[in-house]
C-alpha cells in the first residue's frame, strides 16, 4: 500500500505515530526529562510545525515561551521542505511541537533532531481513518451511498495522509479532539518548565474553556439544518463532519489540486442533487479550481472552508478561534440551518 501526500509520495521514512491517548512522546538524550535548558532570555524555546501547534503553544506558553514555527504563512504546509540552516537549528530548541504524518519533511528532522522533549500531537488524541466521504455515513435516495468502496479505494491508495495505516490527521479541526492536545502540550510544558507550571496549567485551562465554548457553537448551530451533507476540494474536515453528525464529501481525496475521475465528479453531482447540496467549498492555500469547475457544472455556489494549516491576509480571522467561527457560519450558510 502506498501513502500519499498532498502533492507527492510520502518517503517510506516519514511513519506516522502511534496512537497513544493522552502520552506525550518524549525523545530523552540523556539527563532529566523534567526540566529543558531555556534560551538566554529566559523563556522556553519552543518550536512548533505548522500554524495548529504554533497556536497551541503561544496560548499555553503564553510569556514563558518563544515560539517559532517552521511553516510560514501562506506556504502549503505539506510541501514544506526544510534548509540544512532549520534542521540544524532544531537541535536548539527546548521543545519541539509537531503533528506527525503532516509534514513529512519535518518528520524526518525532528526524528533527527534529538531534543529532549519532543511532543507528537498525534499522540494526544485517538486518530481515526476519512476517506473522501467521511461522517455519519448516509444513504441517498433509499440506496447505499455509490461512493463508499469508491472511498475506500482511494484510503487505500493513500489519499489519507496519516500514517500506514490511513488515519486521518486533521484532529486541530474538531474543537474537542483539539482541546484533548491542547491539555497533552500544557502537561507537557509543565514538565519541561516546572518552575512555571502553575502558569501552564492555567493557561490550559482557559484555552479548553474556549475550545469547549467553540464546540458548544458549533453543536448548536448545526443542529438543525436543511441537509447534512457539504461538498469540499480537501477532505480535511472528517473529524469536523463526524462531531457534529455531518457529512463531508472530498472531490478527489486530501488532494485539493488533483482531477478527480469523472466517475467522482459524476458521483458527486448525484449527492449534490440527491442531499440538496447548495455549496462547494475551496480552502484559501490551495487552488479553487477544481471546486469552481464542478459547481458551475452542477449550478452550485462556492463558499470557504478552511482547513486552518496556516493564517495569511486572506484568512477569514486572525486567529484559531475566528476562523472557526468563519467556518461555522460559512456551514450553516450552504446546509440551510434553521
Amino acid at each position: 500500500m502506498s501513502v500519499m501526500n498532498v502533492r507527492r509520495l510520502i518517503p517510506t521514512t516519514a511513519v506516522a505515530g502511534a496512537v497513544a491517548l493522552g502520552l506525550v512522546t518524549l525523545t530523552a538524550c540523556g539527563g532529566d526529562s523534567s526540566a529543558a535548558d531555556k534560551g538566554t532570555d529566559g523563556k522556553l524555546d519552543v518550536v512548533a510545525s505548522f500554524y495548529p501547534m504554533q497556536y497551541l503553544a503561544e496560548q499555553i506558553g503564553g510569556g514563558h515561551v518563544a515560539v517559532q514555527t517552521l511553516t510560514k504563512p501562506g506556504v502549503e504546509p505539506h510541501d514544506l521542505e526544510l534548509k540544512p540552516r532549520q534542521i540544524g537549528e532544531l537541535a536548539d530548541a527546548d521543545v519541539l511541537l509537531y503533528l506527525k504524518g503532516i509534514q513529512p519533511a519535518v518528520d524526518e528532522a525532528i526524528a533527527q533532531a534529538g531534543v529532549k522533549t519532543t511532543v507528537d500531537a498525534a499522540t494526544l488524541t485517538t486518530l481515526e481513518a476519512h476517506g473522501t466521504g467521511a461522517g455519519e455515513g448516509h444513504e441517498h435516495e433509499g440506496e447505499a451511498h455509490a461512493g463508499e468502496e469508491h472511498a475506500e479505494e482511494e484510503s487505500h491508495e493513500g489519499h489519507d495522509h496519516g500514517s500506514e495505516s490511513g488515519t486521518d490527521p486533521h484532529v486541530w479541526l474538531d474543537p474537542v479532539k483539539y482541546a484533548e492536545v491542547a491539555k497533552g502540550v500544557g502537561a507537557a510544558f509543565a514538565k519541561a518548565d516546572p518552575d512555571h507550571a502553575a502558569d501552564y496549567e492555567k493557561n490550559t485551562a482557559a484555552l479548553v474553556k474556549k475550545l469547549g465554548d467553540l464546540d458548544t457553537r458549533f453543536e448548536t448551530g448545526l443542529k438543525n439544518t436543511t441537509t447534512r451533507t457539504f461538498i469540499t476540494t480537501h477532505s480535511a474536515f472528517g473529524y469536523l463532519a463526524e462531531r457534529y453528525h455531518l457529512d463531508q464529501e472530498g472531490i478527489s481525496g486530501v488532494d485539493p489540486e488533483s482531477e478527480p475521475s469523472p466517475a467522482r465528479i459524476k458521483e458527486l453531482q448525484d449527492i449534490a442533487k440527491a442531499d440538496k447540496v447548495t455549496t462547494v467549498f475551496f480552502e484559501t492555500l490551495a487552488s479553487d479550481k477544481t471546486a469552481k469547475t464542478l459547481a458551475q457544472d452542477t449550478g452550485l455556489k462556492t463558499d470557504v472552508l478552511d482547513p486552518l494549516e496556516g493564517i495569511t491576509d486572506k484568512s477569514r480571522g486572525d486567529d484559531y478561534i475566528e476562523v472557526m467561527q468563519a467556518n461555522l457560519a460559512a456551514l450553516k450558510s450552504a446546509l440551510g440551518a434553521k
